[in-house]
């Protein structure tokens, strides 16, 4: 009974893995034409029943984790592992493999859509709980993975140390922070229903915030 069950569990997990190879790119050309949308989209899928959610695309915090795990990739195959899974000075001993680094990398970009739903949740006058901090955080985790795919391109140009690389690399991540930090005050406009400057500050200050933080964390690793 416990090997058919066995072997149930395996067909299942391969079929989830397995249909991400068409989801992904879905959910990808989506968020990358619609990005507003798409955070609409999630918003409205939180309503649904658990095993109803995101049936035609990736969840939020799955497309991120993806996201990130394919710039790693690209990472190590154009200019090879990052210096803090070789070096044993302070933190980055715990930093032992790609693995761990993958999951730092999660926990920082993470902090974009925790603080921006944050951000939310306050504006709104709204107790900061698990319940009223889950749909903008998820619906943030959308736009944080196409953000965290445009700084990771931007470290590997910057690292691979062209003269047009280096250029091109600090050009896509201005572009990058611009696009991101652009969607947030359309997003704060929309859901706060406040004037345009209004929305921009909170943008700005939630950004501010996030760099920061993402900062400080990363220092310690460094």
């Amino acid at each position: 009974m416990n090997f058919f069950n066995l072997l149930q569990s395996l067909d299942e997990l391969l079929y989830e893995v397995m249909s991400w190879l068409v989801f992904y790119p879905i959910t990808l050309w989506r968020t990358l034409t619609r990005p507003l949308q798409m955070m609409d989209y999630s918003d409205s899928e939180q309503g649904d029943a658990s095993d109803q959610q995101y049936t035609d695309t990736l969840s939020p915090p799955l497309f991120l984790l993806l996201s990130l795990i394919l710039v790693h990739a690209a990472e190590i195959a154009l200019v090879g592992n990052d210096a803090v899974v070789a070096s044993k000075v302070g933190l980055s001993a715990f930093v032992s493999n790609n693995t761990d680094l993958i999951m730092l990398r999660i926990v920082m970009y993470s902090l974009f859509p925790v603080l921006m739903a944050t951000r939310m949740v306050r504006a709104q006058k709204l107790q900061v709980n698990r319940d009223t901090l889950r749909a903008p955080f998820y619906s943030q985790c959308y736009v944080a993975a196409v953000l965290a795919m445009l700084l990771g391109g931007a470290v590997i140009l910057i690292k691979l140390a062209h003269g047009w690389s280096v250029l091109a690399g600090f050009g896509l991540a201005v572009f990058g922070l611009l696009w991101f930090g652009f969607l947030q005050t359309v997003w704060f406009n929309q859901h706060l229903k406040c004037g345009r400057l209004r929305a921009l500050g909170h943008a700005s200050r939630a950004m501010v915030e996030s760099l920061i933080a993402m900062f400080l964390l990363s220092s310690l690793f460094n």
